[in-house]
């Protein structure tokens, strides 16, 4: 095509019903003139050369009058060129599937051997519209397209719906189900209904604290840093599990290994006790006291004295200046 801004032509559909009238409808012997109207149709073709040829010269207008002369002269030339693949199957009697096929192929004579033909694409006239029917490539791609783009919708999905604890491992929760709406009522209608209410339910009152979701906040934070720890544990034993570490690291070189410190004060020994020195070491040891102080122990009771008092004893009075001799 040449204006670049026009669609591609394996997504266009070509229709000309005012053209199938002046043809007196459309069949075998009319089918590939109907088609080289069409945006599809090359007008370097040989096609357009026999035509052209035939309008201009009357000897080889008999070349257009029926598709088998007109596809008999195409047989005998060589270059590109467009043909009727295939004609409506015939479904029953006198009915048929009104799907032509017409392809476009390149001939190449070859001396005492079978032409070479290489066909470049396929043609759908159906009724009255013209496809370009898709190649290979472009099928494969639309369904690889449909395949990656339904997989990347569904892994966000997927992954909403999977959950992970530490006691059960990974674990999968259902979509909650659509639920259905009143008699008569659309479920969209329904739907909305249901989020108005929740979105009414979850708004608080003027003045009123939320006091659940503050107090529901600290042990969802405390589950997920839980579930955070477990999954930080367990992915540090998989990449460690093999592994040990000695408690005291050898360090040195082989015949010399050392073990190094770990940073623990190793405990001290019980000191015996010094030796005596001086006069004491000549004595030898301390001796123990082995004497029991009976006194408290060996103490008797006091007898009760008697209710008669005990008479006092007179002191004699000596003379105040005297002195008692003494032995010289």
């Amino acid at each position: 095509m040449d204006n670049p801004n026009d669609p591609p032509l394996d997504e266009i559909q070509w229709r000309s019903p005012q053209l199938i009238q002046q043809m007196g409808g459309l069949h075998s012997n009319t089918i590939l003139f109907y088609f080289a109207e069409s945006p599809f149709f090359e007008r370097t073709s040989n096609n357009a050369v026999i035509m052209s040829q035939a309008m201009n010269n009357m000897s080889m207008y008999h070349f257009i009058q029926t598709r088998e002369a007109f596809e008999g002269r195409l047989k005998t030339m060589s270059g590109l060129e467009f043909i009727v693949g295939e004609e409506p199957a015939e479904s029953g009697p006198g009915m048929g599937t009104g799907v032509w096929v017409i392809r476009k192929q390149t001939r190449r004579k070859r001396y005492q051997e079978e032409d070479e033909i290489t066909v470049h694409a396929s043609y759908f006239v159906v009724n009255e519209n013209i496809y370009m029917a898709p190649t290979l490539a472009d099928i494969l791609a639309s369904r690889i397209m449909t395949i990656s783009s339904a997989i990347a919708k569904a892994l966000p999905a997927a992954e909403a719906a999977r959950k992970w604890r530490p006691s059960v491992g990974h674990s999968y929760k259902p979509p909650p189900a659509p639920t259905a709406g009143a008699a008569g009522a659309p479920q969209g209608a329904a739907a909305a209904r249901a989020r108005g209410q929740e979105s009414k339910e979850g708004t608080p009152a003027p003045g009123a604290t939320n006091k659940s979701t503050t107090a529901s906040a600290p042990p969802n934070l405390e589950e997920l840093s839980l579930e955070r720890s477990a999954e930080e544990s367990f992915w540090v034993h998989m990449k460690h599990g093999g592994e040990y570490l000695d408690e005291n690291p050898i360090t040195g070189r082989p015949g010399e290994f050392h073990l190094s410190s770990t940073g623990r004060k190793p405990a001290m020994a019980p000191q015996a006790d010094k030796a005596p020195t001086g006069i004491s070491a000549m004595t030898g040891p301390p001796r123990l006291n082995t004497k029991v102080d009976d006194k408290k122990d060996g103490k008797t009771e006091k007898t009760p004295r008697s209710a008669m008092p005990k008479p006092k004893r007179k002191k004699s009075k000596l003379g105040g200046g005297s002195r008692t001799p003494t032995a010289a």
